[in-house]
């Protein structure tokens, strides 16, 4: 079993997967990017914004994406591996090139390994506006509001596209109450 968490940056993915690692102790835990360490080096390379281009920073994602299938996914695959973000994130992160385009480079990045269970914590508007001023904010997040809700319309849309098995979460629920729904639809 391959199990993602996606949303935008606040939306509580560190949360349940801190409560996910507590409830699936043989689980392998990665993240997106940055589970390997060429990862670490070019998830702050893209963070930092290093790369001035924006084709150039989701090139530095898809170098991390494929390094992470090879090195944490396809060893795992006998196992529940759990992943903060995926190639969900990928491919909505790159808005600067048309979404086919996008999704064509991620899944030669993966060698077409797609997550088994996505799960999606949505943020409204106004609850994204709260928590982002409660804050700092890296090169990412810093691109304002409507940027975060278009990244995460568009993970809907790469959900969709992909047909993947997924739920999605309201994120302003409470922490046990999305717990609760994460763990129903794992174990389904």
């Amino acid at each position: 079993m391959y199990v993602v968490i996606e949303g935008v940056d606040t939306a509580g993915k560190s949360t349940q997967l801190d409560i996910l690692k507590k409830n699936h102790k043989d689980a392998v835990f990665t993240k997106e990017p940055g589970g390997t360490q060429i990862g670490l080096k070019l998830r702050a390379m893209a963070l930092n914004g290093e790369a001035t281009s924006k084709t150039a920073e989701m090139f530095l994602f898809l170098a991390d994406r494929a390094e992470h299938i090879e090195q944490v996914i396809k060893p795992n695959e006998e196992k529940m591996v759990i992943s903060d973000r995926s190639i969900i994130s990928g491919i909505s992160y790159a808005k600067q090139l048309p979404l086919e385009l996008v999704t064509n480079l991620n899944l030669i990045a993966t060698q077409n390994i797609l997550p088994s269970h996505v799960i999606l914590l949505e943020l409204s508007k106004e609850e994204l506006i709260k928590r982002l001023g409660n804050k700092s904010n890296d090169s990412i997040e810093s691109r304002g509001i409507e940027y975060l809700l278009d990244i995460q319309n568009r993970m809907k849309k790469t959900i969709e596209i992909l047909n993947l098995n997924h739920i999605y979460i309201d994120a302003s629920l409470s922490i046990e109450e999305i717990a609760e729904k994460i763990e129903g639809f794992i174990n389904g």
